[in-house]
């Protein structure tokens, strides 16, 4: 049918207007929420980590593959996350399998809400322990499925901090009071919060002041942080153990130099100018409000990710390759990362877009979306 979404090859940076196949498009898919994978700091740590430690680890950390940049990676994020131990993985996906198989054992529980992450789920399938869901956001299911789990059995509450597909921001207050009260642990994958929400970008615990109460935060360096690769912070026991009973950590190659050094340089950006984090939010405020200008529907949100609602999947699919061709470049959310009949056109923003840029793509989104009965 000529809508198919995927592959589409860049050939320039990933910024907020890129060339992809031989046209400029402005970038509303990008995770790169910072605008940090072009910053002149960022780009120049790549550079020299490849000049001294060369194009790659060739081995586990458990090994050969540890630097001392792997360290001071490390150190300075359980600084910056006011935790005492940190685990960096070689991606984000592979933090979430090594985390949760290394900590749910044989007769243990962990507990999701159904919007996680895939890395999640499979995290779980992973591990020894049994798997149960809850709707989404929705803490009087989670109470019941807490309420079902054996009094000796292990509890592990797991849930995406800002939820990838619908912008939206987990319960953790409510979250936490539940695990306090029957005895569980929460863990918190900041993959769309770190750099996001929270005091300096600090992401979801920090965004409802519950630092202490939340166990485990998950994040990434794809991200906010510019690069590639993935960590665990906890406090130095659990770090400890994950490090020395997480299969997709002991059984894998570790970050490369550059990926480290850049994620590393980044970190230090967002210290140095923290006004980043409101930079981002005031231009996701602009976006939202000149959607709702021109009557364009969207999913609510606090985030830089913002949903446009197109409710089906040949229909969303077509508006997207519309978007395409006209110079607006989407993600498109299908089932099943989004409920039947709910599909979206997920946009979102960079702390490095400018008003002119997105007043251009809200234009070009009105145009496009007018054309459609939605």
């Amino acid at each position: 049918m000529g809508i198919y979404p995927y592959f589409h090859a860049l050939e320039s940076r990933q910024d907020t207007v890129v060339i992809m196949e031989g046209k400029r498009r402005i970038m509303l898919g990008s995770n790169n929420y910072l605008g940090l994978t072009t910053h002149p700091e960022v780009v120049e740590a790549g550079l020299k980590a490849i000049e001294k430690y060369g194009s790659g680890c060739s081995g586990s950390r458990f090994l050969n593959g540890t630097l001392e940049l792997h360290i001071e990676l490390e150190a300075e994020l359980s600084k910056f996350l006011n935790k005492d131990g940190v685990v960096t993985f070689s991606t984000g996906f592979q933090s979430n399998l090594g985390i949760i198989s290394a900590l749910v054992g044989r007769g243990d529980y962990v507990i999701c809400d159904r919007e996680n992450h895939a890395s999640i789920y499979d995290g779980c399938k992973l591990s020894y322990g049994k798997m149960l869901r809850y709707r989404h956001n929705d803490m009087a299911d989670l109470e019941q499925q807490l309420a079902r789990i054996p009094d000796e059995a292990g509890r592990l509450i797991v849930t995406d901090g800002v939820f990838s597909m619908g912008g939206d921001i987990a319960n953790l207050p409510e979250i936490v009071r539940l695990a306090e009260k029957y005895g569980a642990r929460v863990m918190v994958d900041d993959a769309h919060a770190l750099g996001v929400i929270g005091e300096g970008g600090r992401g979801s615990a920090s965004h409802f002041g519950l630092e202490d109460k939340v166990d485990i935060y998950m994040g990434t360096f794809s991200k906010s942080l510019a690069s590639l690769g993935g960590y665990m912070a906890a406090s130095a026991e659990v770090a400890d153990y994950v490090r020395h009973n997480s299969r997709p950590f002991i059984f894998s190659a570790s970050m490369t130099p550059a990926s480290c050094a850049c994620a590393l340089a980044a970190l230090r950006c967002l210290q140095k100018r923290p006004a980043m984090v409101d930079e981002l939010q005031s231009i996701a405020g602009h976006m939202r409000d000149g959607l709702r200008k021109n009557n364009i529907k969207i999913r609510e949100s606090k985030t830089p990710i913002i949903p446009i609602y197109t409710y089906e999947p040949i229909e969303t699919l077509t508006i997207a390759k519309e978007l395409y061709e006209a110079g607006v470049y989407v993600n498109c959310s299908l089932p099943p990362a989004a409920a039947p009949h709910e599909c979206l056109l997920r946009t979102s923003l960079m702390a490095t877009h400018t008003e002119p840029i997105v007043d251009e793509a809200i234009e070009i989104l009105a145009k496009v979306l007018g054309r459609h009965e939605l």
